[in-house]
């Protein structure tokens, strides 16, 4: 409906089938997907500015980009507007689509979500589809090498948001620091929106025997915080034996895995869990895991001071991983079959350019 507008005007100058053609010919070279990625910048930076304020210019700069932006600096870039989000939604989707009795016809699920799951594809896949050399094999590896560096880079005072994922994730917080008590308060009510994800699944799990009771729901808090109680000592065992005494650090990691098996164990024995249960359970604590970590940024000023700050910065890198891995997943793939590096290639550039690129990467690679 937006290329309405576009259509008549071209059909008014250059005749309807010419204006027809150039529609066609834009959504061969995946306008629709670059588009779809833009609206999710503008409605982003939109939506935070109007709960939060402190609008400014981002400088975006108008070149003839010919350079290959590396995985670390387009996650630094799109990971919050977009990446999260599009995780988010696929989950959502892919939720609907295990438990929806109407997802149950294909035909039906296909037709309801397919625009959703356009809007995945492209808010995941465009800052690589549109990067030059965004899938040449060697570069995502990497990329993916300087992703992880950048992730457990340590870094001190003066270090960068380039160079340390913990000065970036400062930087992505800067936003709260001129919002209002009702600015952070609506901020906390959208991330309740995570535990739906739990409340939702649990009652699906065969460890629940299909008990529609409120105690199952809360119930399921104590393994989150069984999660964070064992994430806080592996960190605490880490920070004070790793270094020097390290045999008391595999140990903890011992005792802790030895525990946990016994547990699953004993779940197995005297209840009705079932072993898919570990992984649906996934789909429901991972995103109550992010809306903790969701609300404690809100409430830093009152936590950075006291001992939960550092396993909550040490979860949300965690997460960034975790997110990263994902976003990389299907780069990788793409990168991994023969030719589509060039396909691409051809659709970035025209002929006579694209030739050029071919030639100095033949030459670039005979040289090194």
């Amino acid at each position: 409906f937006t290329a309405l507008p576009m259509i008549v005007e071209n059909s008014l100058e250059h005749g309807f089938l010419n204006s027809i053609w150039e529609f066609i010919t834009m959504q061969l070279q995946l306008s629709s997907i670059f588009y779809t990625f833009s609206m999710g910048t503008r409605t982003h930076y939109f939506g935070r500015t109007i709960l939060h304020g402190g609008a400014k210019y981002r400088a975006t700069g108008r070149g003839f980009v010919v350079q290959h932006k590396s995985f670390a600096e387009n996650y630094r870039l799109y990971a919050r507007s977009h990446f999260v989000k599009a995780i988010e939604l696929g989950l959502i989707l892919t939720l609907y689509a295990a438990y929806s009795p109407i997802a149950k016809n294909t035909f039906f699920y296909i037709a309801l979500t397919i625009s959703s799951w356009f809007l995945v594809v492209s808010w995941v896949m465009a800052p690589f589809v549109f990067n030059p050399s965004g899938f040449d094999w060697l570069k995502t590896v990497d990329d993916f090498d300087s992703f992880m560096n950048w992730m457990w880079y340590r870094g001190g005072v003066f270090a960068q948001a380039d160079q340390c994922w913990e000065k970036w994730w400062q930087e992505e917080q800067d936003h709260f620091r001129t919002t209002g008590l009702w600015g952070k308060l609506l901020e906390i009510i959208l991330n309740l929106r995570f535990f739906f994800f739990q409340y939702g699944i649990v009652y699906q799990l065969y460890i629940a025997a299909e008990s529609k009771s409120i105690a199952v729901y809360l119930l399921s808090w104590i393994y989150v915080f069984v999660a964070v109680a064992i994430f806080i000592v592996v960190a605490y065992a880490r920070d004070r034996y790793a270094a020097n005494d390290h045999i008391y650090y595999r140990l903890v990691q011992f005792l802790i895995i030895i525990l946990i098996v016994l547990l699953i164990i004993a779940l197995a024995e005297f209840t009705d869990f079932h072993f898919i249960d570990l992984l649906t359970s996934l789909l429901a604590f991972l995103p109550t895991g992010w809306g903790l970590i969701s609300i404690a940024v809100v409430l830093r000023p009152f936590l950075k001071s006291t001992i939960f700050w550092g396993p909550v910065t040490a979860m949300a890198r965690l997460y960034d991983i975790l997110f990263g891995v994902i976003v990389m997943a299907p780069v990788a793939l793409l990168s991994w079959i023969p030719g589509f590096q060039a396909m691409q290639t051809r659709i970035l550039f025209n002929d006579a350019f694209s030739r050029g690129l071919r030639i100095f990467q033949i030459l670039t690679s005979k040289r090194k």
